[in-house]
């Protein structure tokens, strides 16, 4: 064979094995980028049964700075670990000594605020100060995202991630010193009412919940009532969005989420997803006590939700109470708010008794 014909052929193949090899390489990164598809029966990290099967157990909280004392308490900043994010809060201990068996504490949940306006010491100050001077220990976390705590601002209505953090604040206050850990409610606001219930319904070691205005116990009422903030709109718009924090709906159900907001009226809410993740109807997981807030002329948050919430406790037997307001608006404001916090205060004394 002639020498030129050999090279060309040479050539050839060696052109056919590099466009080979170069089309082998592309394929193979293709598939490993690729997201495989995750069947539609796969439960949302949201779910109730899915957060009941996490196993949460941080490390004691941490002191990080003692701030001026309260009338009869100290004021701390402290720190604790959730899912890698640390999160600041505000905690209040009494200058009293404790009880025997620790002091009752109660997990203090802010409702929306834009989280970079959010700051530790300037929120709820005094809500947490009427908890405080009645002898109980108060921690006021931040969530992940707000003011200095780490992590994304992820809401609570589509996002497990506010919930894992009210938990995780719990079990770091159980590891605490002279706190008794069977001894320990939650207080919530507004979008944090959607936050306690779900807390309440996987974490038995909440003895007690009080909610003020809250929201969103079923998506149902959601479609029917809305909201009137921005609390469910933060961090939870489309998917092209760069802030978009798909981790609680990569199970393929995002695009329910958007037809929530978008075409409600088509939604089946007893299908599968929703059921799974609505708060009504695994309501039959609460073991605690609740009570129940709510102006009749809150601006932000339909009473309705209250009132529908009650009608699902009252019809399964549950324990509960609901206080309506004729005024105070969404914060139940005075001459409301000093009646509202001693119901409050009277209600944890009364199922968070450190007596042993």
């Amino acid at each position: 064979m002639p020498k030129k014909l050999l090279f060309f052929i040479l050539t050839l193949v060696a052109i056919l094995v590099a466009f080979l090899i170069y089309k082998s390489n592309n394929t193979l990164e293709l598939n490993l980028t690729k997201t495989p598809p995750i069947k539609k029966d796969t439960p949302p990290e949201i779910s109730i049964d899915y957060l009941r099967k996490l196993n949460l157990d941080p490390d004691v909280l941490t002191i990080v700075e003692e701030l001026s004392p309260g009338s009869n308490y100290r004021r701390y900043i402290s720190s604790y670990i959730s899912e890698g994010n640390k999160i600041f809060g505000l905690l209040t201990i009494p200058l009293e000594n404790p009880p025997k068996g620790g002091y009752s504490a109660v997990v203090f949940n802010h409702g929306y605020i834009p989280p970079d306006q959010y700051v530790t010491t300037e929120k709820y100050v005094a809500y947490v100060d009427y908890l405080a001077r009645n002898g109980l220990v108060v921690f006021k976390i931040d969530l992940r995202g707000n003011g200095e705590s780490e992590g994304t601002p992820t809401g609570s209505y589509f996002s497990a991630g506010y919930t894992i953090d009210a938990i995780n604040a719990l079990k770091s206050l159980q590891k605490f010193n002279n706190i008794n850990p069977n001894k320990i409610g939650m207080w919530g606001h507004s979008m944090a009412g959607n936050l306690i219930l779900r807390a309440m319904l996987v974490e038995n070691d909440i003895k007690a919940g009080v909610i003020w205005a809250g929201a969103v116990y079923s998506y149902k009422d959601f479609a029917e009532y809305g909201l009137n903030d921005s609390s469910y709109v933060h961090r939870q718009r489309d998917e092209d969005d760069p802030h978009y924090d798909s981790r609680d709906l990569r199970s393929g159900w995002s695009g329910e989420v958007s037809k929530l907001r978008r075409e409600p009226e088509n939604i089946d809410f007893s299908d599968d997803f929703w059921s799974a993740i609505s708060l009504t109807q695994n309501i039959n997981y609460l073991n605690a006590p609740l009570q129940l807030h709510h102006s009749v002329d809150d601006p932000s948050v339909d009473i309705g939700y209250s009132r529908d919430l009650a009608k699902v406790l009252q019809n399964v037997g549950k324990k509960y109470t609901l206080y309506e307001y004729f005024g105070g608006g969404h914060n139940i404001d005075s001459p409301y708010f000093e009646q509202a916090m001693q119901r409050t205060v009277e209600f944890f004394k009364e199922n968070l008794s450190s007596n042993e």
